[in-house]
C-alpha cells in the first residue's frame, strides 16, 4: 500500500446457504475497488467501482470516507434496492476500512525499528497533530488521558505497536466459513475480515442464533500477519418481532490498554429491534464506552432479519 498515493481499498463479500442436505449455496456476492485520500488529507475517495455496478455511484467521488459518507450513502442503497444487499454491506464498511488502514504507516514505522522509538526532542517541538487530537472521545481507545492521548500529546503520534502473529481462522468444522481471499496480503498491507452467521432456531426457544467475529491484520515486511483489532459476537434474537433477546460482545487481541472496556456496549442491543441497527449505531453508540471497530461489525447486524428470510425461503425450496 503506497500510502503516499492514498490508500487502495479492495473488498468482497459473499451471502452462503447451508441447507440441511446438498451442498452450500451462494445467494449473493459483490465485490468493490476504491481509492481513497489519506486521513491528513481528508479521506476523500478518488475512484470507485464495483460489481455488481450501481447506478449514481459517482455521487461518492470526490465526497470524503467519513464524513457524510453514510448518510450518501444509505439514501443511495434505498434508491437502488441495495440495503441487505452484500454490496451494500461492503461500501457501508468503507469507513471503517479506511480508517484502519490509516494505521498501516505507523506500524511500518514499529516494524522497521522494531522496538518502541524513543520521544525526541524533534517529535516534542512539532507537537501534537491536530488531527489526531480532534479524535480524543470518540472512543474507548482513544478517551482522554489514555494510552493514546497521552502518547499523541508526548511524541506526536499514535503509539501503536504491532500485535500477535494472526492464527489461521479456518475451521475444520465448517471449511466455507470463509471464502478464499483474492490473494496474500502484500507486506505493510493490511485486511479486515469479518463473518456473519445466522443460525435457524434449533430449540423449543425458537430463537435466531447469531455468531459473529471481525479481524483486522496487517503483514509485516517479513510476510507475517498480525492482529489489530479482534472481537467475536453473539447474540439470540426473536425471528418475528427482530429484537435482540441476547447479545455479547468478547475483545481478543486489540491495540490499546482501554480498548476491552468497550466490549460491554454490545450489551445495550438487547431489547432494540435489528430494522434501525444502522442508524442507532451511529447515533447512540459514541464516546469512550464503544469501539469505533465493534461499532462497524454491530451496524451489520442489521442485515441478520434478511440473512434469515433468505435462508428460510431457501430452504422452503427444497425438494
Amino acid at each position: 500500500m503506497d500510502m503516499s498515493d492514498g490508500q487502495v481499498l479492495i473488498g468482497r463479500a459473499r451471502d452462503l446457504v447451508t441447507p440441511n442436505r446438498g451442498d452450500a449455496v451462494v445467494v449473493d456476492e459483490a465485490s468493490f475497488t476504491a481509492r481513497v485520500d489519506e486521513y491528513r488529507r481528508g479521506q476523500a475517495i478518488q475512484e470507485l467501482s464495483t460489481s455488481p455496478p450501481v447506478e449514481g455511484l459517482d455521487r461518492l467521488i470526490g465526497r470524503s470516507a467519513a464524513r457524510g459518507y453514510r448518510r450518501e450513502l444509505q439514501q443511495l442503497a434505498d434508491e437502488q434496492g441495495l440495503v441487505g444487499r452484500a454490496l451494500y454491506q461492503l461500501l457501508d464498511d468503507v469507513p471503517g476500512a479506511s480508517l484502519v488502514a490509516g494505521y498501516s504507516p505507523e506500524l511500518n514505522r514499529r516494524d522497521t525499528m522494531r522496538t518502541a522509538p524513543p520521544v525526541s526532542a524533534r517529535d516534542a517541538d512539532e507537537g501534537a497533530p491536530g488531527h489526531l487530537l480532534a479524535l480524543t472521545g470518540v472512543c474507548a481507545g482513544w478517551q482522554e488521558d489514555g494510552a493514546i492521548v497521552t502518547n499523541v500529546l508526548a511524541v506526536g503520534h499514535v503509539p501503536i505497536t504491532l500485535g500477535p502473529e494472526a492464527p489461521s481462522l479456518a475451521r475444520p468444522d465448517d471449511p466455507l466459513a470463509w471464502h478464499d481471499p483474492p490473494g496474500p496480503i502484500p507486506a505493510h498491507g493490511m485486511r479486515r475480515r469479518r463473518r456473519i452467521d445466522v443460525v435457524p432456531p434449533t430449540d423449543a426457544r425458537g430463537l435466531l442464533h447469531v455468531d459473529a467475529m471481525f479481524r483486522d491484520s496487517y503483514v509485516t515486511a517479513a510476510g507475517v500477519e498480525t492482529i489489530v483489532h479482534e472481537y467475536t459476537f453473539t447474540a439470540d434474537v426473536d425471528p418475528v418481532t427482530r429484537e435482540v433477546l441476547r447479545a455479547e460482545a468478547t475483545p481478543r487481541a486489540l491495540p490499546f490498554a482501554q480498548c476491552p472496556e468497550a466490549g460491554g456496549s454490545a450489551e445495550r442491543l438487547v431489547g432494540r429491534g435489528l430494522d434501525d441497527l444502522r442508524a442507532r449505531i451511529r447515533t447512540e453508540f459514541t464516546g469512550p464506552t464503544t469501539c469505533t471497530h465493534l461499532n462497524d461489525m454491530l451496524r451489520a447486524l442489521a442485515d441478520v432479519g434478511m440473512l434469515a428470510a433468505r435462508a428460510g425461503a431457501h430452504h422452503a425450496d427444497l425438494p
